[in-house]
């Protein structure tokens, strides 16, 4: 064979090569779509909780794997609570001492408020003293100058009269005595009940922080990650778990100005993942910026960031990611499909499709 047949030969089969290129290019290309819709590529993504310890402590146990579903409200992972228990136990103590002292309180109120009545009694008792004693002096003073009371006896009565005043005068003293104490004592009850309160918000405060140290699922989801393990001391707020929300799960897509400006929320989008061609997923517009942007280099070609971009974000609905909670994957790649004319019909490549 001449050189100039083996190049025509090397050409031919180049050129069969590219025909066959472009065949299989054309036959793995999705069609080209029809006037009134819009493309744009993006991923699956859902929402990630960090799982995390409200105190500082250390992970007793952690009750889920990598990749576990869990429901609301399930506890995942549990804190040491051996120093809040025994902080517990102390309060408590403090309380029931608390109690004890309201109710001495109480009785020193009784007994004081008993004491102001005998005080009072008293008082009256030596006022009747200090009358009766004015009198006699009264009768002495009107005897004595004309001989019938001697001397003596006037002085006698007008000193009984002065040691009744004074007797009256403690009497009135002590009833003052009395209900400053009966003062002092109900300020040591409500000193008394206060601390019984202060002790019952502590409990309470311990109680919660016990209560918060069972760390549960907010929602339903899947664990991604085992943050931590068993016997680590965390800081307050270390994390523990994270896991992703499998009722929210969505695609952030890119459109220009003219496909995204007749979008509106609750647009209807249709998702075909890149590794599951054969299904269309229905999802909903629930989020259309407001601002133009260049879209990331992940999403488009070079020359297609070169256009302002809006972000769109398209919820799944919840009650089909329930039913098919098992097959949700975040991070698959694919493209969402949206209807800019809704007078159009969707192509049958697109209509709605989902697993069995």
């Amino acid at each position: 064979m001449t050189s100039s047949q083996a190049w025509l030969s090397r050409i031919a089969v180049a050129v069969v090569a590219l025909a066959a290129a472009y065949l299989v290019w054309q036959w793995l290309s999705p069609p080209a779509l029809p006037a009134g819709f819009a493309s744009g590529n993006g991923r699956i993504e859902a929402v990630d909780i960090d799982i995390s310890a409200k105190l500082p402590g250390r992970v007793e146990d952690i009750l889920v794997n990598e990749g576990d579903f869990v429901k609301a409200g399930q506890v995942v992972a549990n804190m040491d609570t051996r120093v809040l228990r025994s902080q517990l136990r102390e309060t408590q103590a403090a309380l029931e001492q608390a109690r004890i002292g309201i109710e001495t309180a109480r009785s020193q109120v009784v007994q004081r408020r008993a004491e102001r009545q005998a005080a009072l009694a008293l008082v009256q008792q030596r006022r009747t003293e200090v009358d009766a004693a004015r009198r006699r002096v009264a009768r002495s003073e009107e005897l004595a100058p004309r001989g019938n009371t001697p001397q003596q006896v006037l002085d006698d009565d007008r000193a009984r009269y002065e040691g009744a005043k004074a007797a009256a005068s403690a009497a009135e003293a002590q009833v003052a005595a009395t209900e400053a104490a009966i003062g002092s004592a109900e300020s040591q009850v409500i000193g008394a009940q206060a601390a019984h309160e202060a002790a019952l918000a502590t409990i309470e405060r311990i109680q919660a922080d016990i209560d918060d140290s069972a760390l549960k699922a907010p929602r339903d989801g899947r664990i991604q990650y085992r943050v931590a393990q068993p016997g680590e001391v965390l800081g307050a707020g270390g994390k523990v778990l994270n896991m992703v929300d499998l009722g929210d799960v969505y695609m952030t897509f890119f459109l220009p100005t003219e496909a995204a400006g007749r979008l509106a929320i609750g647009s209807e989008v249709h998702l075909v993942l890149d590794t599951a061609p054969q299904y269309v997923i229905p999802a909903r517009v629930t989020f259309v910026a407001d601002v133009a942007q260049f879209t990331p280099k992940s999403v488009e070609t070079a020359s297609e960031r070169l256009k302002l971009m809006f972000r769109i974000k398209a919820n799944i609905d919840k009650a089909m990611l329930d039913k098919h909670i098992g097959q949700v994957k975040t991070g698959l790649p694919g493209v969402a499909y949206v209807r800019t004319d809704p007078a159009r019909e969707w192509p049958a490549n697109l209509v709605v499709k989902l697993p069995p």
